[in-house]
């Protein structure tokens, strides 16, 4: 046993000469049989060992046994010991998370605070393979995404150093022989056999059939991990090229927005990890009902004919497809905020629109002027000054050259292919009649005042970085 850990500790680099390192104890066959072996490896190696135990509070007298009998054990072997009794209870309550969950967080924390203290290299932990297999099963039953199907790390980065895991590579059965060959007599958890928890029910009902068909199950499935976890680095980074190259990340509004058909061009395998990397970005933390299915709906909506559709997400989120481009944002369902805006514009004059774009309006000679994409000339009798600049009202319409009767400001942005969420900011000019003389970016107005003596004003229009389709 001893070879084959030292050479899977080597292959991983878990250790070094001359170290701290830290060893999470319970008391029970796998943190004992870890504790005594790397204490065997102390004057060899030059490792400083630190044992820490705590005491979760949740057996009562029992854990708190434990916790002494850690304490004594490590004195008899001279090894430095530090425990704490933490109050799971009341972190549960408090912070509304599982009993196991709390504990396992508090756990993490003192363990981190150690590692601070000593300036420790590495936190040896002693699960073993029959836990990964435990972890790799458990998953599988409940995760339909290749990205979510890892196991039990090996190596980590943690606090100062490294959290390691030496005895992966050896079953909960060959632990218990160690302990037996060198009279360690660990404290056993009878929590350990209530098939209530989740992973007890895997640990003592399913993994005693595959061993009847594969008693290397463990080597099998931490080779499974090891390979699936090289090949989703590759493929994460490879996915973070694309968020990077074609996301637009909204941080103040905490949005996200990308073009479709830029987006489908990529392989589906990327797509569904740029999608993922998307969710992790903008959800502080993904719901629990959050599933597979949800990625379903997100490429069958991508996928559809339709200009325009929604589909609501957990925790308020919202993904809209509007011509092209998809967006997702939150709405705490309260009443939407109002985007419309109304101002005078003075000639000459400049103003600055709340998208960032700045309109300015000047006399000038018409034989001088050209008309541009952003700009618009007409003659100061063919208006009743002064001009306006805001946004569509309901029933809005417009004319121009050409055309025969006038048409809907709606039915222009729908042709325009104007997503929902561009329509209710976008910028237009009328005169101080009402009649709509510049949809701007999009529809030049034909006056009913046709005189063209006199002077020119000149609308010009720089873009902001917030006003699509300009």
């Amino acid at each position: 046993m001893k070879q084959e850990v030292l050479t899977f500790i080597k292959k991983n680099q878990l250790l070094k000469k001359n170290a701290t390192v830290l060893v999470g104890v319970s008391g029970g066959p796998d943190s004992m049989a870890l504790l005594h072996f790397l204490s065997t490896l102390k004057n060899e190696w030059g490792l400083t060992l630190i044992a820490v135990s705590v005491d979760h509070q949740l057996r009562g007298a029992d854990s708190l046994a434990d916790l002494q009998y850690v304490k004594t054990i490590c004195d008899e072997w001279n090894i430095e010991f530090k425990g704490a009794s933490l109050d799971v209870f009341a972190y549960k309550e408090k912070h509304g998370k599982s009993t196991e969950l709390a504990a396992r967080e508090l756990r993490y924390r003192f363990f981190e605070e150690q590692m601070e203290i000593f300036q420790a290299d590495f936190l040896a932990l002693g699960h073993h393979g029959d836990d990964q297999v435990e972890t790799m099963l458990m998953k599988l039953a409940r995760t339909a995404s290749s990205s979510s199907f890892s196991g039990i790390p090996v190596k980590r980065e943690f606090s100062s150093g490294y959290l390691v895991r030496p005895f992966l590579c050896l079953t909960k059965g060959m632990l218990e022989e160690y302990c037996n060959a060198h009279q360690i007599k660990p404290r056993i958890d009878l929590t350990n056999f209530d098939t209530a928890y989740t992973r007890n029910f895997f640990r003592n009902k399913i993994l005693p059939l595959i061993k009847e068909k594969n008693s290397n199950i463990h080597r099998t499935v931490q080779h499974l991990s090891e390979t699936i976890s090289e090949d989703e680095e590759f493929l994460r980074k490879e996915a973070e090229k694309i968020v990077e190259e074609l996301v637009d990340f909204d941080a103040g509004n905490n949005m996200a927005s990308f073009q479709i058909n830029l987006f489908k061009n990529r392989y589906q395998t990327l797509q569904r990890r740029a999608f993922h990397l998307i969710l992790n970005y903008l959800y502080e933390v993904l719901p629990k009902d959050l599933s597979y299915v949800h990625e379903e709906q997100f490429f069958d909506l991508i996928q559809r004919e339709a200009g325009n559709a929604r589909l609501d997400f957990p925790s308020a989120l919202k993904l809209e497809k509007s011509y092209g481009l998809m967006k997702f944002y939150f709405s705490n369902h309260e009443e939407a905020p109002d985007l419309s805006y109304h101002y005078t514009l003075d000639i000459p004059g400049t103003l600055e629109l709340p998208n960032g774009s700045i309109i300015a309006a000047n006399f000038a000679q018409k034989n001088t002027l050209q008309q541009g994409h952003l700009s618009y000339l007409f003659s100061a009798e063919q208006v009743n000054l002064p001009l306006h600049i805001r946004t569509r009202k309901p029933g809005d319409r417009m004319s121009w050259k050409g055309l025969n009767g006038s048409k809907k400001l709606k039915d222009i942005f729908i042709d325009a292919k104007i997503p929902l969420s561009d329509r209710e900011k976008w910028p237009l000019v009328c005169d101080d009649s009402g009649e709509i003389l510049w949809l701007i970016g999009l529809k030049k107005g034909q006056t009913k005042l046709t005189r063209e003596q006199g002077t020119t004003i000149q609308l010009i229009i720089e873009k902001g970085k917030n006003l699509g389709g300009l």
